[in-house]
């Protein structure tokens, strides 16, 4: 067995039944789910118990990140809104209805995560208007503490809808049917 054939036996267009696929998808929900509107969770945590400058620290850098997804929403939100819903179109269209496995393994990524995105574009428009009351870290905190679970919430549906789906896929192509 040569490299290219390893190389290609790694890389398999066949995503539902490649680990790299399911390690992948681990990854990012887990990502997700510890960065909160970009805040590590662990800051929220250290804010909770410590007081203080930890609390000072995690309002300055949830409006710091809060302002960036404002000016990138300003900047692209136009192509934003133009693009993405396109290839998620395309993605689905061309994975469901053409059967292309590598199309619908990106469609199970991405629709989830446009979720993600519009809840933390939300949160963020939010903060921001509330950041000439002055914000405090109890908003803060509560704010994030909710989008985290609305953030685990879909990342578990996802997580089983794409199980489910790349089951029944597997079984489809296998000897058993």
């Amino acid at each position: 067995m040569n490299i290219f054939e390893i190389i290609a036996k790694l890389i398999d267009m066949r995503s539902f039944s490649n680990l790299w696929y399911w390690i992948a998808l681990a990854v990012v929900w887990s990502s997700a789910s510890h960065w909160v509107l970009g805040v590590p969770w662990d800051m929220v945590g250290r804010a909770r118990r410590k007081g203080a400058q930890a609390e000072n620290d995690l309002v300055t850098l949830t409006l710091i990140n809060a302002r960036r997804l404002n000016v990138i929403w300003a900047d692209a939100g136009v192509a934003i809104a133009i693009v993405f819903p396109f290839l998620l179109s395309f993605l689905g269209f061309t994975g469901f209805f053409y059967g292309a496995e590598i199309a619908q393994a990106v469609f199970l990524f991405a629709l989830p995560l446009s979720a993600v995105f519009a809840l933390s574009m939300s949160l963020a428009h939010r903060l921001c208007a509330q950041s000439g009351d002055g914000l405090g870290s109890d908003l803060v905190i509560r704010a994030l503490s909710r989008h985290r679970v609305w953030v685990q919430a879909i990342g578990i549906a996802a997580i089983i809808v794409t199980s489910f789906w790349g089951m029944f896929q597997n079984l489809r192509f296998s000897a058993l049917f």
